[in-house]
């Protein structure tokens, strides 16, 4: 077909009618990709571990057969794992020096979700430490915020109090932002102007650190979880903390 050809059709073809018909044929390209993409795919479960026992020794984690954590200790959290999603998912707990089972629960694992596997002392159970699962925020937070969720084990300090203490303020002048957070319980997440600041933890109404962080330069859309610990070798400081990325951009 010559360019004259091509010309004089055009001029009896309606411009909306090429556009439509131009919008039509993309929609149909589009919707047979994704058909193709997406048909029989399942998202992954993305799973980790927060060991945070001071009684377990060291540990292999196992989900469906699949290792996802190697010779963990008290005070570790592991990166994400992705797993075939489940209704009921076996987890094993294993010692890491002898490979027999300690301890074995059965989980959904829900496509496309995170989940955090929680080693924690338990004086109900015959070995002295249990696991649970813990549903992890993967939806970064919402612009200009941030949102922390915190695990009090620091058995010896007690129940604490926690603050973000802004780079322009000083801890006097900060109000806590969880108060009163007992052993053994975790706050649910908790969303606040995201800025400059430094995490401190103190025991239940008393304005002394037992922890004080380095600065965190928040920008906004952080999720982070937060372990609390008392240290094992020194007094001071008496607690530990470490802080575990949930999703959000990395600070």
């Amino acid at each position: 077909m010559n360019t004259d050809r091509i010309k004089q059709m055009s001029r009896r073809i309606p411009p909306l009618v090429l556009i439509v018909s131009i919008a039509a044929s993309l929609a149909a390209s589009l919707a047979l990709c994704a058909c193709e993409n997406v048909a029989g795919y399942t998202a992954p479960s993305l799973i980790r571990v927060i060991d945070a026992s001071y009684t377990a020794p060291a540990l292999n984690v196992s989900v469906e057969n699949q290792m996802i954590a190697g010779n963990i200790g008290q005070g570790a959290v592991t990166a994400y794992g992705a797993i075939p999603a489940s209704n009921g998912a076996s987890i094993v707990l294993a010692s890491a020096a002898n490979g027999s089972k300690l301890l074995s629960l059965i989980a959904p694992l829900v496509a496309a979700r995170q989940n955090s596997i929680f080693i924690a002392d338990d004086a109900s159970a015959s070995s002295g430490y249990s696991a649970t699962i813990l549903a992890d925020q993967q939806i970064p937070a919402a612009a200009g915020l941030a949102a922390f969720r915190f695990l009090n084990q620091a058995t010896k300090t007690g129940a604490v109090d926690i603050y973000m203490v802004p780079a322009d303020s000083t801890l006097a002048d900060s109000v806590p932002l969880v108060t009163a957070l007992p052993v053994g319980n975790a706050a649910q997440y908790i969303s606040f102007a995201a800025k400059s600041v430094t995490m401190v933890v103190t025991p239940t109404g008393v304005i002394k650190p037992a922890y004080t962080s380095t600065v965190l330069p928040l920008s906004g859309g952080e999720v982070r979880t937060v372990l609390i610990m008392d240290s094992q070798l020194t007094s001071n400081p008496p607690v530990t903390a470490v802080i575990a990325n949930d999703a959000g951009p990395a600070t």
